[in-house]
């Protein structure tokens, strides 16, 4: 009896040995390496995956961009073009963490697009001096950047709703030359979106202090905050640090991303400063190179909301429609009853 249970024993271990090996990779993973492929041979590369899946490499001349997309692309699957093939060396390297984390977070249908715009955005950015994907390398050029909702359009970027209208974009690089993270390589870091936000803020505030001068909008005091570079409202969330904000908060302008005018919500000369802000904010956003936006906001207890102020062409005459927020509107009406006629200390 013993020398049978020792039989069976050895022959569960024999099978447990041949049953060894890597677990079965997910049917997604494998889903995606088949459209890596497809996408890689369109733009001329052969390629080939590290066992892990970590990372793709592609190897071989670049050809010629095609207009048509390689036999047996699923359907969806956007073509090679000029911009998406540029001449770059024989073996490239390409993480893939990042996509397949973006991958599981879309439908199937979109997986061709993120495939297709992640090969060629790594072919864009080789000539980058630093690796995107490895935050200890970025860390220190991480910014963040206002801009419109409407300008960013269907860009895949990283971002935060600032305002209804305004996004603030997670950036690498200074200034001018700083260029938006895209979702997959905010994938590769060891921290969520939000704290590389908040990292990215941490580090525009840190770049300067901004300048502070005095102005009258028609007689409407106003302070104007301005900076060297694009990262002016990053120091919103810090407004404490260059004048006391009323509890009620402060109407502000951006009508470009290195310039802040605010004026104080201290009384019902509100009204008449929200129009002087509108003027100045549309005549700014006009002229500058750069510009952001003409309308006015109120910062209140950590939140920039809109106000939506229009210009209205009637009977020959413009005039200046406004439509704030409930809550705004509710401090508008608590003003009205306080005493005090609402000068202006700006």
């Amino acid at each position: 009896m013993r020398l049978r249970l020792f039989r069976i024993r050895r022959h569960r271990g024999r099978r447990a040995g041949r049953q060894a090996g890597p677990p079965p990779r997910p049917v997604e993973d494998v889903d995606l390496d088949s459209l890596l492929g497809l996408v890689a041979g369109s733009l001329g590369y052969s390629c080939s995956f590290a066992p892990d899946g970590g990372t793709l490499t592609l190897s071989g001349t670049p050809q010629e961009a095609s207009p048509a997309a390689p036999s047996g692309t699923p359907a969806g699957t956007p073509a090679a073009t000029p911009q998406e093939t540029p001449p770059g060396p024989r073996t490239v390297t390409v993480r893939l963490a990042g996509l397949r984390a973006e991958a599981g977070r879309h439908s199937r249908e979109d997986w061709p697009t993120l495939v297709s715009e992640h090969l060629a955005h790594t072919l864009a950015t080789l000539d980058e001096p630093l690796d995107a994907c490895d935050l200890a390398q970025v860390r220190p050029l991480l910014r963040t950047r206002i801009r419109l909702d409407d300008d960013l359009g269907a860009a895949r970027v990283v971002g935060r709703h600032l305002a209804a209208d305004l996004v603030e974009v997670l950036t690498i690089g200074y200034g001018p030359a700083g260029r938006p993270v895209r979702p997959e390589e905010v994938g590769c870091w060891p921290i969520t979106p939000a704290q590389a936000l908040e990292l990215a803020a941490d580090n525009a505030r840190k770049d300067e202090r901004l300048s502070v001068t005095r102005e009258d909008l028609g007689g409407v005091a106003v302070r104007r905050l301005t900076g060297s570079t694009a990262c002016a409202a990053t120091h919103l969330r810090h407004l404490d640090d260059y004048f006391p904000v009323p509890a009620d908060g402060a109407l502000v302008v951006l009508p470009d991303p290195a310039t802040l005018v605010v004026h104080p919500v201290e009384g019902l000369d509100v009204v008449r400063a929200i129009e002087r802000l509108r003027t100045f904010a549309q005549r700014e956003s006009e002229r500058a190179a750069d510009p952001l936006s003409p309308q006015v906001y109120w910062w209140h207890r950590g939140r920039l909301r809109l106000i939506r102020a229009d210009l209205v062409d009637q009977d020959g005459q413009t005039r200046l429609v406004v439509a704030p927020p409930q809550e705004f509107a509710r401090v508008l009406a608590s003003l009205a009853g306080r005493p005090g006629d609402g000068t202006d200390r700006a």
